[in-house]
């Protein structure tokens, strides 16, 4: 690294090595500022004032928002600068309902661990007296206003990091709180659910919602029969939560806390990885060959899959068709183990273990719902399933490894490296590769796909196929492509998307880390596990290709598109908005139009104005054919009919018109009109 000079920080000499602020200069020092609000990922916000040090010529400065310069005096821990942390620490806590030790976050606070670092002990600020209601609508997360402190890092993830802005920061001054826009629900709002807010908020505010008396309730159900899946990037995590370095595989301890807990049999969704890996691949060669619908996107991920039904559901023809592997195993699990273990089907229940909080949203899918019975009953995050070890008592480190059930716990190792960015399209390599040349892979790293590049593209010869794959992962990155591809700009072949930043293995439902090596770590553990397993591309699974043999079919088959495939449809913003423009008391007839951004694009904005401009400046009696009717007609703008790829759209009273125009509206409106107004005169 280039050396731009020296710092002098607390009498030491520090040479400065592209280090984009003056805190990580310190930090490279030894020295742990501490810090509320910074996230090396996200942009300098410098609120909380906690990593301040006093520097010659300057002053007291936060150093997340300075550059380090040659010839600098850095001073960390005056007299002065602690007193000062110590002020802002107790206005922060004068902020934040102090509820720990039935906080969620209380084993792994940010708030707690500074307060006792510190030395905070008395609070000298008056208590606010707030009481705001706690949103838990959502499948996915629990929102509690009461405990923000403002720090703003959930608001620059959705915004900087996912680029979905479904939470800010709402009025000024004293009455400032953050929350989705209209005061609404998550699950009102555009939120897809990633559950990066909960991973970079430093208190309890924001907390993966919490399945787990369910769970035990399923347990404790001597009719029931509770079987488990568990997902690649759990078994990297975990560990955390007792005492283990980030990475640890501690897949073992898993399945044996499991079945001490009540599981009647634990399996891998690794397993169901194997079989997306078939799916997913199969139909890529197939659209390859044909050359429609490419590029084609993963769906493995459910927050990527929201995303591109919010903003880009002109692309939602080129998603795989394949499910999550989640659904992939709940769907399978449904239709075969009530044979195998000799149950009634009503009894199964069906247990995720997930790092992912957007998986408790897709469980509640609609589509995968069928005749009352969802593919998976719960689903459980990797902190979740730590609470409940936790609350048993079971010493986590101190069990003796099982092995996952026959026969959805066998699984490769291409299955398992699902859970980091660029793992499945490494997997799909491994099966094209074999399936388009006709050669055995011998070197299964493929490392070109690895890495933490935002956006990652390469080019790749397989027989006589040449393959453009683009993989990114946060959904900012995943934006960037899809508005070059609709624009005509890029010629991918095969994109893969994950939300999360380094893929699951940072899912939302992941134990919250503050180690900034925590990703790379609990990355090169999937690596490991891989590297662990006798077998390491998905078409070698014996069990899996049983599956096919005595259940699916041939893949991409009839039975297998039953039960591993499903569709996508465009998707609400936000829902239950409408914006008055008229505010008619008593309307006889309301035109809606939406005002969505799709429909924004083709000129929904215009016909608004213009639909407005009908109603106020024609006199409605001359089209009825009596007076007294100037106030018969309301227009509102709405924010979605969820038509996106047919927009304008606009609705006169029941009646839907796609693909709006003035004239086609107008028409519209004439004609209710006058069927209202037969209907009043008569």
């Amino acid at each position: 690294m280039e050396n731009k000079g020296y710092v002098n920080i607390d009498g030491m000499s520090i040479p400065i090595e592209n280090e984009k602020n003056l805190l990580e200069l310190i930090r490279k020092a030894d020295i742990e500022l501490p810090t509320f609000c910074y996230h090396s990922h996200l942009s300098a916000y410098g609120a909380c004032r906690l990593c301040i040090s006093d520097i010659d010529g300057m002053g007291i400065q936060a150093t997340c928002s300075i550059e380090p310069r040659e010839g600098m005096v850095v001073h960390t821990n005056t007299a002065e600068v602690r007193q000062i942390r110590k002020v802002n620490l107790e206005l922060l806590l004068a902020n934040h309902d102090i509820s720990c030790p039935s906080c969620s976050r209380s084993n792994n606070c940010k708030l707690q661990d500074l307060t006792r670092r510190l030395g905070v002990t008395n609070i000298r600020f008056k208590k606010t007296d707030k009481i705001a209601p706690i949103d838990n609508h959502s499948w996915s997360i629990i929102h509690d206003p009461n405990k923000c402190v403002l720090c703003g890092d959930c608001v620059r993830a959705c915004k900087e990091m996912q680029s979905v802005g479904a939470i800010d920061f709402i009025n000024r001054g004293a009455k400032t709180t953050v929350g989705p826009a209209f005061n609404k629900s998550l699950n009102d709002v555009e939120c897809v659910y990633c559950g990066q807010c909960v991973s970079v908020c430093p208190v309890g505010a924001l907390i993966p919602k919490p399945e787990t008396e369910q769970v035990w309730k399923a347990i404790n159900d001597p009719n029931k029969y509770v079987v488990a899946q568990l997902a690649p990037a759990v078994r990297v995590a975990l560990g955390e939560g007792f005492g283990m370095e980030a990475g640890t595989i501690s897949t073992g301890q898993i399945v044996a806390a499991l079945k001490r807990m009540g599981f009647n049999q634990v399996y891998d969704t690794s397993f169901a990885a194997d079989l997306t890996v078939l799916e997913e691949a199969t139909e890529f060669i197939g659209r390859k060959l044909r050359d429609e619908k490419l590029p084609q996107f993963t769906s493995c991920c459910p927050s990527w899959v929201k995303f591109a039904e919010q903003y880009y559901p002109e692309l939602l023809p080129n998603l795989s068709s394949c499910k999550s592997p989640q659904q992939m195993f709940g769907s399978v699990a449904r239709e075969i183990l009530p044979k195998i273990l000799n149950i009634k089907p009503e009894n199964l229940v069906i247990v995720s273990i997930m790092p992912c909080t957007a998986k408790k949203f897709e469980a509640k899918r609609e589509e995968f719902i069928h005749d009352g019975m969802a593919e998976v009953d719960h689903v459980l995050s990797t902190e979740g399933l730590g609470r409940m070890i936790h609350e048993t008592g079971i010493q986590f480190t101190k069990l003796n490894p099982e092995s996952f059930d026959l026969p959805l716990g066998f699984k490769t190792g291409a299955g398992v490296i699902f859970g980091n960015t660029g793992g499945v399209s490494e997997a799909v390599l491994r099966f094209a590769y074999e399936k388009l040349t006709g050669e055995t892979l011998i070197n299964i790293d493929l490392k070109m796909v690895r890495g933490l590049e935002g956006i990652r593209t390469l080019e790749l010869q397989l027989g006589k196929i040449k393959v453009k794959l683009g993989i990114a992962h946060t959904l900012s990155n995943a934006r960037i492509l899809c508005d070059k591809i609709v624009a005509g700009e890029y010629d991918y072949d095969l994109i893969e998307v994950m939300a999360c930043p380094g893929g699951c293995i940072a899912g939302g439902g992941q134990p919250v880390s503050f180690d900034p090596e925590f990703r790379k770590k609990r990355m090169q553990g999937l690596y490991n596990a891989d590297k662990q397993l006798e077998l390491h591309k998905s078409q070698d699974n014996p069990y899996v290709k049983e599956l096919y043999k005595m259940t699916l079919g041939e893949i991409g088959g009839p039975k297998a598109h039953e039960l591993l495939h499903t569709h996508y449809h465009g998707r609400k913003r936000i829902t239950d908005q409408v914006i008055n423009i008229r505010n008619t008391e008593h309307p006889k007839i309301e035109v809606y139009v939406c005002v969505g951004t799709n429909c924004y694009l083709r000129g929904s904005q215009a016909l608004l104005q213009e639909m407005s401009r009908y109603v106020i400046e024609n006199k409605l009696e001359d089209i009825v054919g009596f007076e007294g009717q100037e106030d018969m007609v309301d227009v509102k703008a709405t924010f979605c009919f969820e038509r996106c790829d047919r927009g304008p759209v606009l609705r006169v009273n029941g009646q839907v018109l796609e693909h709006a125009t003035f004239a086609k509206a107008k028409e519209l409106l004439d004609k209710e009109i006058q069927r209202i107004g037969v209907l009043v005169k008569d």
